[in-house]
């Protein structure tokens, strides 16, 4: 597939759907945090680390982000703006966000289960509206679609893969499970599966821009 070159003016109409998708996101997370049904598998890998630490949740997103884009850029994926961007804003829009008071935790189990479920779907409708610019998926995607093209496998038989992973790790390490936990392992895949059918997107057909790409380094193809 050829890629698209772009300028700057290019770069930046794309921007308000990147950053809108990384409000999502955050507002997603925060969801399923005070659900207080159980973390999701990423969030409870995170708290994890928090527990050990001195780092705020969305700080420790953006080291997480930083790990695994220099572990999947030696894997084949050149980073794009957005995946530095999402590295970035996603972790400071949490902390942002969680320190407005705007959410929190529902006393009775049909909210807490409403909360639940809206973070999921605005998870995977946060997903969408990043990765459909084409300006590079975030590190915790990057990694996904990599996996996807490389196996061949369904969006949501990789997404899930890899959040049952991080789950396993972030138990041992000592963050918050429960049965929301669960819900959003199975959910998060499905709603990411959903939104891209959806809006017509798919990661098979769209080949990201990455950094190299925009600074010229190498030709296009």
């Amino acid at each position: 597939m050829k890629k698209e070159r772009l300028n700057v003016v290019d770069i930046l109409k794309r921007m308000p759907s990147l950053f809108f998708g990384f409000l999502l996101f955050a507002v997603g997370i925060l969801a399923t945090l005070y659900s207080d049904l159980g973390m999701s598998p990423w969030d409870v890998f995170h708290m994890g680390i928090v527990k050990h630490s001195k780092f705020t949740l969305g700080q420790v997103s953006q080291l997480a982000g930083v790990a695994i884009i220099v572990i999947t850029y030696f894997l084949g994926v050149v980073p794009g703006i957005g995946s530095v961007l999402n590295m970035f804003f996603i972790g400071l829009f949490i902390d942002l966000i969680q320190q407005l008071g705007i959410f929190v935790t529902p006393e009775t189990i049909i909210p807490k289960v409403a909360l639940l479920v809206f973070g999921i779907l605005v998870m995977g409708w946060a997903s969408f509206f990043y990765l459909r610019v084409g300006l590079g998926a975030g590190p915790r995607d990057g990694m996904m679609e990599m996996l996807v093209k490389k196996t061949g496998k369904p969006v949501w038989l990789i997404r899930n893969s890899i959040e049952m992973a991080v789950l396993v790790i972030g138990a041992v390490l000592g963050g918050p499970v429960g049965i929301g936990t669960i819900i959003t392992v199975f959910g998060i895949g499905f709603s990411v599966q959903l939104a891209f059918a959806i809006g017509g997107y798919s990661s098979k057909e769209i080949e990201h821009i990455n950094l190299i790409d925009v600074l010229g380094i190498r030709s296009w193809s």
